[in-house]
């Protein structure tokens, strides 16, 4: 049998586009302020926005921190009659601890118990309240309980407060942050820089190798006033007592007792041993005792 074979002369063509697209280059996100609810891309747009504001923060703090120095407080001076008071955003807490049901035998349960369940609460409000409700009237128990804490915390620090200023009246004691803002002032008016107080030259002590000094430690002075004379245990410094009391007001002080905090102390040194001579060379070492006096 034969047959033509035609398929060796036969040409096959293939039909296709072989075009490729052009782009057009970078392809700017679409600005989505234009469509409310809508998001936007978050690089470059969104992220750019960020940054600017925290240099626009940023260089605020910078300002303030250069224009103004930091309030720093007076040297610690362990003699001077304070009343302890905490920062104002624990005013609320120093003032709910003094209450008879968070002290004392309920100290646990005021320093712990209710504590803990107030701002467990605080934590598991958005797993209680799941209301897609964002109008606070809509919602009364939790608005309620909002307005409650809130009033609470404004009525415990402003009572705080108030009871603070009454208890310095009272004591006669100018609270630093006054003492400061005052300095500040005077300062400003002088054309100085609202520092703080300048650190005080230290006064010496006169006649050291003086046998009052022995007299001195004897009578135990050294319990309430150091043995450099510095004051400790809350009592004052000596240095520089004679700009300030005379020989017959110093033996006064120490027969009589001063102003109510220091009680006499004549009856202690007899009992230490002195003689009344031994106590009135004492007063008179401690009236030489001048700032300007050399030692």
């Amino acid at each position: 049998m034969a047959h033509n074979d035609k398929s060796k002369h036969e040409k096959v063509v293939f039909v296709g586009d072989s075009r490729v697209r052009r782009g057009n280059g970078f392809v700017t996100p679409p600005d989505y302020t234009a469509y409310p609810g809508k998001s936007e891309a978050f690089i470059p747009n969104f992220l750019l926005k960020e940054w600017m504001v925290g240099v626009v923060v940023l260089v605020g703090f910078l300002v303030l921190t250069i224009s103004e120095p930091a309030p720093l407080g007076f040297p610690a001076d362990p003699s001077a009659s304070v009343i302890p008071m905490p920062d104002w955003y624990f005013l609320f807490l120093y003032q709910y601890l003094k209450y008879p049901y968070a002290s004392g035998n309920y100290v646990i349960l005021g320093t712990i118990g209710i504590p803990t369940v107030a701002f467990g609460a605080l934590l598991l409000a958005p797993f209680l309240d799941t209301s897609k409700e964002r109008r606070f009237y809509k919602r009364p128990i939790a608005s309620a309980l909002m307005f409650l804490s809130l009033a609470s915390l404004v009525y415990l620090t402003n009572f705080a407060w108030t009871h603070y200023k009454h208890e310095l009246e009272k004591a006669g004691v100018e609270p630093e942050h006054i003492q400061r803002e005052e300095q500040a002032l005077e300062n400003r008016l002088a054309g100085l820089p609202p520092a703080g107080r300048e650190p005080q030259a230290e006064i010496a002590i006169v006649d050291k190798d003086d046998p009052a000094m022995e007299f001195y430690t004897k009578a135990t002075c050294i319990s309430c006033h150091g043995a450099d004379l510095k004051g400790s245990g809350g009592g004052p410094s000596l240095r520089g007592i004679g700009d300030k009391h005379d020989k017959e007001a110093i033996l006064a002080i120490i027969k009589e007792g001063y102003n109510g905090k220091m009680p006499p102390m004549y009856t202690a040194a007899m009992n230490a041993g002195l003689t009344d001579e031994d106590v009135d060379h004492l007063a008179e070492w401690l009236a030489k005792q001048k700032a300007e006096a050399v030692e």
